[in-house]
């Protein structure tokens, strides 16, 4: 069957996607989208249980579980890197394994830290594992940068350098080669820090490059993924999603507003979450109301 992010894709609109590093976070992100008439993407990344409380990939798999909602949501493995942030060697393939056995609809391999050669071996892996029992592989190209333990250059000396950006030959290469579904790209866009000193700091609004998203579009000629969605001006996403990308990861927003309001109560903070999700979704996003439009041909 083919995936909501190709559905997407066709009909020029596109999937968000909200990370879970902790897990009551699930529960009002999953209510937003219902409430919001969304078809939506429930995410943890690896760095999400190594370095915030979302638990194993197997205890996020059972809490969505309990409060996924059949028809507005499924359960994506986020980030499984090859290369951590950390420069750490990561056991990649036995992780995206325990996600696909315990029921994840979806799979990323990240090999970005990688050379190209290596990248396209590592995803070809996951692309096999995940394909022989139906489930999409998203991969990614290029450096989103964000999660680096070092300062990196000013932004704007990053967007107006291109430093990072996925490079429209390789993507064309990488996709023929690998097989993968969905590619993450890097055009300006960037994560929110994770560090304890800076994780509560404002994100820096990111630009995106247009017409390098387009040249990547034509090379891909698969649908294509932003991450480090927070914090990016309306317009430039709806240009991105008008050139190729169809799915929009959230994470910062969400996470924020939860760490701020812990303290209070688990409820409050819940709440706040809860009401962000579906600002983001109504206003940023300009996604809510998506499902209809997806079910068409579902």
């Amino acid at each position: 069957m083919e995936s909501k992010v190709n559905i997407a894709w066709r009909k020029a609109t596109a999937i968000p996607g909200f990370n879970i590093p902790y897990r009551p976070m699930m529960a009002p992100v999953v209510q937003a989208l219902v409430d919001t008439r969304t078809f939506g993407l429930i995410m943890v990344a690896r760095l999400e249980w190594e370095k915030f409380q979302a638990g194993s990939l197997e205890e996020i798999a059972k809490e969505y579980s309990r409060v996924g909602q059949e028809g507005f949501t499924q359960l994506h493995l986020d980030h499984v890197p090859v290369i951590d942030e950390d420069g750490q060697k990561v056991d990649f393939l036995s992780i995206i394994k325990r996600a696909l056995d315990c029921g994840y609809d979806s799979v990323m391999v990240d090999g970005s830290r990688l050379p190209l050669k290596e990248n396209i071996w590592c995803t070809k892996k996951v692309v096999e594992m995940a394909h022989s029992i139906g489930k999409p592989v998203e991969a990614e190209l290029g450096a989103v940068f964000g999660h680096e333990p070092r300062p990196l250059p000013s932004y704007e000396e990053l967007f107006s350098s291109g430093q990072g950006f996925t490079d429209p030959e390789q993507a064309g290469i990488f996709v023929k080669e690998t097989g993968v579904d969905w590619l993450s790209v890097a055009i300006g866009n960037i994560h929110g820090a994770i560090s304890q000193a800076s994780s509560q700091q404002p994100k820096l609004q990111a630009r995106l490059d247009i017409e390098h998203l387009k040249k990547l579009q034509q090379a891909a000629g698969i649908p294509l993924v932003l991450h480090g969605g927070t914090g990016i001006k309306k317009e430039y996403i709806q240009s991105a999603i008008k050139n190729g990308t169809a799915k929009i990861n959230i994470a910062t927003a969400i996470r924020q507003v939860y760490q701020r309001w812990l303290d209070t109560s688990v409820s409050k903070a819940q709440q706040e979450v809860y009401h962000t999700a579906c600002r983001i979704l109504k206003d940023e996003l300009a996604l809510a109301g998506n499902l209809d439009l997806l079910r068409e041909e579902v």
